[in-house]
C-alpha cells in the first residue's frame, strides 16, 4: 500500500520482474519440486493441458513459456500439497468456517473425499460415492424437476458440459444458468440480435492484420495477460491502440515482456495505448456516439472532394437501420455527450480521428461494457461504430469480447443454455429417444429470484462459488438454507460449500492438471477459447487423492442413479471413453464439430466458424442492424448529490472469486482488500481523509438496507462521481434486480451507493455535484423492476 496521503499507483509496467515475483510467491508456497515447472511447461501447448484460468487462445506458434502470471497461479493453486480431509471437517463446524476469509478457506488445499452434510453436528462427514449418488438421486426424484437448478462454472470441459446439459433436460428442465450469465451474457444477447452470431468475429490472425484497436472496459493485464504479447507486437509495428476505461489499467499502458532477456535486463518497456481516456462509468454509449458523430462529420467533409469515410457499399449491401441511427447521432449535442461521458469533445474527437484514418479496426471489450443496466446498448453501439466503416467480416477487423473463464464460451456452444431456441432439441430428441422440455429455463438472476421466493427447491453446482459471486448476497444466504438439496462439485473449499440446504453433498473432482484414467485408458478433454477455437487437453499429474472422480464421471453417476434406464443413453460407456462423448457432440452439432476426435489436437485449435465473420447475417432482418440508442448512459440511475457509481474490481491476485493473496500489484495496493478507492478531489468534496474507515450503503431506493462496513479510504485515480472496491466483497450492495434489461447480467460496473461514516464530525455531508455531472436523466429515479 502507498502512503495514506498518496494516490495508490504502480510505477512499473505490466509483466517484467513484478510478474515473475508474483508467480514465485505462489510457486514457493504451493509447490517445491521440479514437477511444478514441468507441468507449467506443458501449459497451453499442443498435447499439453489447457489453462484453467482465462480463455485466451492457445496459439500454434507458441512461446517457450506459454503461461502468464495468473495462469501460473491457477495451476499452482491446483497443485498444492495441502489437503482438506475429513479430519479437517471433524475439527471445524460450518458455522465456524463461515467466519473465515475466502483466502483462508482455499488455503486448506484440495478436497480429498466425497462428503455429506450432517445437520445435527453442523459438520461435513465422509461418505462413499455410491451413497452420495443414491442420496442425491432419491432427493431429485422426489422434487418437481422445474424447481431444480443445474449451474455450471466456466472451467468444466466440453465433454462434461454436454453430459450435464443432457442430464438436466432428461430430468425435465432447461434450468442451466452458468457463469456467462454473470459476465458476458450481454454479449451473447446483443451480438445475436445485431449481427446474428452470439460470439466475437475476430480470430487470432486478425490481431496481426489490423492497424487500429479500440479497447472498452477490458483489463488485459490482470484478466488475460497473455494477450499482452500480441498487443506489444502490434504497438511496435505502429498499430494505434485507443483505450477507454474509468481505471488506468497498467497492462494497457506499458508492458515489459518477461520472456525477453533484453527487456528484463534493461527494464525496457513498450507503450501499449497511444491514447488512454478515463471515461466515466456508464459513459461508453456517449463516447461511441461521439465517435460516430465525428465520423459523419468527416464523411461530410470528404464528400466535397468526391471521397467517402463511410463504407457506403458495405452499408448498402449488408446493413439496415442507418437512417434512424444517423439522425439520432446528428441530433445529439456535444454538450450532452461530454456530460454523460465525462470526457471533453477534443478527447473524443482525437480518438475518433484515429478511427477515421484507419483502414482495419478491431474493437475489444470486457465487462466494462456488459455489466451495466444498459449493457445491451453498450455492445450494440460498439457494433454501430464498426459497421460505419465496414469493420466486420474483413481480415484484421471485427468485434472481440474477451471472455473470462477458460471454457465459459464453450459450455454454451454444447448446450448449457436456459434458452431452448439456442439448442438443437429436435436432434437431441432423436439421438436419445426422449422429448426435451421446450419451455425457457432460469438464468442466474432468475435462479436467485426463485431461491428468494421459494420457487427453487434444489441447486446443483458444477464448479464455481455461486453464493459468493451473485448479487444480494446477504439475503441470498438466508434463503439458501431453505433449499431442500444442494450439491457442489469442486476441487477446493469455498464459501458456497458452507451455506447448505437441508440435504447437502460436497463432491471432490479431478483438476484439469490431473491424469484421468477410465476404462479405455487415459482420457483427454476439450475446451473453446475466446476466438471460438477448440483445443484438446491431456493431464499427467497424479491426482491429489485416490478418492477423486472426474467431472464426467460425477455427472454421469448422479444421472444414472436418478433417471430411468434408456437404451440410447449409455452413461457407463461414455465415462469409460470420452471419445464417445465427442462423437455425440459431433452428431448434435455437425457443422461445428464434424470429425471432432480427429481435429481436437490441431495446433492452435480448430475454428468452429462464425457466420458474421463471413458476412452472413442470421438476424431477423437478414442484415447487420444499426440500432438507435434510447439512452445516453449505461447506468440505470440518475446523478444526485451524495450518490456515486461504484465499479467493482478484481485484483491482480485473484481470478473470479478465487483469492490468491492480498497483492494488487498493478494498482499499488498491498496487504488488504478492504479499501474504498476514490479520487482526491472527491475526497475533499466529501470531507474524507486518506485512511479513514467508512462503509458503503446501497442507494437503490427500494427500501432495502444494504451496507458493507470497514473500508479504508484510499486516494486513487478515478473519474469524478466514481468509486472502486473489490468484487466479490461488494456484492451485498447489488440488488438482484440491478441488471442489464435484456440479458439480465448483473450491473456490477455501475452500482448506486453512498458513503457513510461515524467520525466525530458526523455523517459525511452531501458531496457537491462535480463539474460536468447532470442531476437528472430521461429515466428519472432508480426503479425497481
Amino acid at each position: 500500500m502507498t502512503d495514506e496521503n498518496e494516490t495508490a499507483h504502480y510505477d512499473g509496467p505490466s509483466g517484467g520482474w513484478g510478474s515473475l515475483r508474483g508467480i514465485s510467491r505462489i510457486f514457493g508456497k504451493e509447490w517445491n519440486t521440479p514437477l511444478a515447472m514441468e507441468t507449467l511447461m506443458r501449459q497451453n501447448k499442443p498435447r499439453g493441458f489447457m489453462c484453467v484460468s482465462c480463455s485466451w487462445t492457445k496459439p500454434a506458434d507458441y512461446h517457450t513459456f506459454e503461461f502468464c502470471e495468473n495462469g501460473a497461479k491457477a495451476t499452482l493453486w491446483d497443485l498444492t500439497t495441502r489437503r482438506c480431509t475429513p479430519e479437517f471437517f471433524a475439527k471445524h463446524s460450518l458455522t465456524e468456517l463461515r467466519e473465515w476469509k475466502d483466502y483462508d478457506l482455499e488455503q486448506q488445499g484440495r478436497l480429498t473425499h466425497p462428503l455429506r452434510y450432517d445437520r445435527e453436528t453442523d459438520r461435513y462427514v465422509p461418505c462413499d460415492w455410491d451413497e452420495a449418488f443414491q442420496g442425491i438421486a432419491r432427493e431429485l426424484r422426489a422434487l418437481d424437476p422445474k424447481s431444480v437448478i443445474f449451474y455450471s462454472s466456466g472451467r468444466a470441459s466440453l465433454e462434461t458440459a454436454y453430459l450435464y446439459a443432457l442430464f438436466a433436460r432428461m430430468y425435465g428442465n432447461n434450468n442451466l444458468p452458468d457463469s456467462s450469465n454473470m459476465c458476458h451474457e450481454t454479449t451473447s444477447v446483443a451480438l445475436k440480435k445485431v449481427i446474428g452470431a452470439s460470439v466475437g468475429t475476430v480470430v487470432f490472425d486478425d490481431l496481426q492484420n489490423c492497424d487500429c484497436m479500440f479497447f472498452f472496459g477490458q483489463n488485459t493485464g490482470s484478466n488475460s495477460p497473455r494477450f499482452l504479447h500480441p498487443l506489444q507486437e502490434a504497438a511496435k509495428r505502429g498499430v494505434k491502440i485507443i483505450t477507454f476505461n474509468p481505471v488506468r489499467e497498467k497492462g494497457l499502458e506499458f508492458f515489459t515482456n518477461p520472456q525477453s532477456p533484453y527487456e528484463m535486463l534493461t527494464g525496457k518497456e513498450t507503450r501499449i495505448s497511444c491514447q488512454y481516456h478515463q471515461v466515466r462509468s456508464g459513459g461508453d454509449i456517449a463516447v461511441m456516439l461521439g465517435i460516430c458523430k465525428h465520423v459523419f462529420a468527416a464523411d461530410d467533409a470528404a464528400k466535397k472532394d468526391g471521397r467517402r469515410v463511410l463504407d457506403v457499399d458495405f452499408i448498402q449491401q449488408h446493413t439496415t437501420g442507418l437512417e434512424e441511427f444517423e439522425a439520432k447521432v446528428r441530433a445529439t449535442s456535444w454538450e450532452e455527450i461530454e456530460r454523460e461521458s465525462g470526457l471533453t469533445r477534443d478527447a473524443i474527437e482525437s480518438a475518433a480521428q484515429v478511427y477515421v484514418e484507419s483502414d482495419r479496426t478491431i474493437a475489444i471489450y470486457g465487462m466494462g461494457l456488459t455489466q451495466h443496466a444498459h449493457g445491451f446498448e453498450n455492445v450494440a453501439m460498439l457494433v454501430n461504430m464498426l459497421l460505419l466503416k465496414g469493420n466486420i467480416g474483413r481480415d484484421g477487423t471485427g468485434v472481440s469480447p474477451v471472455r473470462g473463464h477458460s471454457n465459459v464460451q464453450g459450455q454454451r456452444t454444447v448446450g448449457i443454455s436456459e434458452k431452448p431456441e439456442l439448442v438443437p432439441l429436435d436432434r437431441i430428441a432423436k439421438q436419445f429417444g426422449f422429448e426435451p422440455p421446450r419451455d425457457k429455463g432460469m438464468n442466474t438472476v432468475e435462479a436467485c429470484k426463485g431461491i428468494l421466493s421459494g420457487k427453487v427447491s434444489s441447486f446443483i453446482g458444477l464448479g464455481g462459488n455461486f453464493v459468493r459471486a451473485i448479487p444480494e448476497r446477504d439475503k441470498m444466504e438466508q434463503a439458501w438454507t431453505k433449499l431442500r438439496l444442494t450439491v457442489q462439485i469442486a476441487t477446493k473449499l469455498n464459501r458456497s460449500h458452507l451455506v447448505n440446504g437441508e440435504v447437502a453433498y460436497l463432491l471432490p473432482c479431478l483438476s484439469r492438471t490431473e491424469e484421468d484414467i477410465q476404462a479405455s485408458g487415459p482420457q483427454a478433454v476439450t475446451m473453446e477459447d475466446t476466438f471460438s477455437c477448440i483445443h484438446g487437453s491431456i493431464a499427467r499429474r497424479k491426482p491429489a487423492s485416490e478418492h477423486l472422480r472426474s467431472e464426467p464421471a460425477i455427472v454421469a453417476g448422479i444421472a444414472k442413479a436418478t433417471l430411468p434406464p434408456n437404451p440410447k443413453v449409455k452413461w457407463d460407456e461414455w465415462v469409460g471413453n470420452y471419445a464417445l462423448i465427442r462423437d455425440l457432440i459431433a452428431e448434435t452439432y455437425p457443422e461445428e464439430f464434424h470429425d471432432f476426435n480427429d481435429r481436437m489436437f490441431t495446433p492452435g485449435g480448430f475454428y468452429r466458424g462464425n457466420s458474421a465473420r463471413e458476412r452472413i447475417w442470421k438476424t431477423e432482418a437478414g442484415k447487420a442492424i444499426f440500432t438507435t440508442p434510447k439512452v445516453m448512459s449505461g447506468a440505470r440511475f440518475p446523478d444526485a448529490p451524495g450518490r456515486y457509481r461504484l465499479i467493482t474490481l478484481r485484483s491482480n491476485d485473484q481470478f473470479n472469486t478465487t483469492i490468491y493473496g492480498y497483492s494488487d500489484r498493478l494498482r499499488g495496493i498491498e496487504g488488504t482488500r478492504d479499501v474504498l478507492l476514490i479520487n482526491p478531489a472527491e475526497m475533499e468534496r466529501a470531507g474524507l481523509h486518506a485512511g479513514q474507515v467508512v462503509s458503503l450503503v446501497s442507494d437503490a431506493e427500494d427500501d432495502v438496507e444494504r451496507e458493507v462496513f470497514g473500508l479504508k479510504v484510499q486516494p486513487f485515480d478515478l473519474p469524478d462521481g466514481c468509486l472502486g472496491a473489490y468484487y466479490p466483497e461488494m456484492n451485498p450492495l447489488m440488488p438482484v434486480w440491478h441488471h442489464d434489461e435484456q440479458s439480465k447480467t448483473p450491473a456490477a460496473k455501475s452500482v448506486p451507493v453512498r458513503i457513510r461514516t461515524t467520525s466525530e464530525t458526523g455523517p459525511v455531508s452531501e458531496r457537491l455535484e462535480p463539474p460536468g455531472h447532470s442531476t437528472t436523466t430521461p429515466e428519472g429515479p432508480i426503479p425497481q423492476p
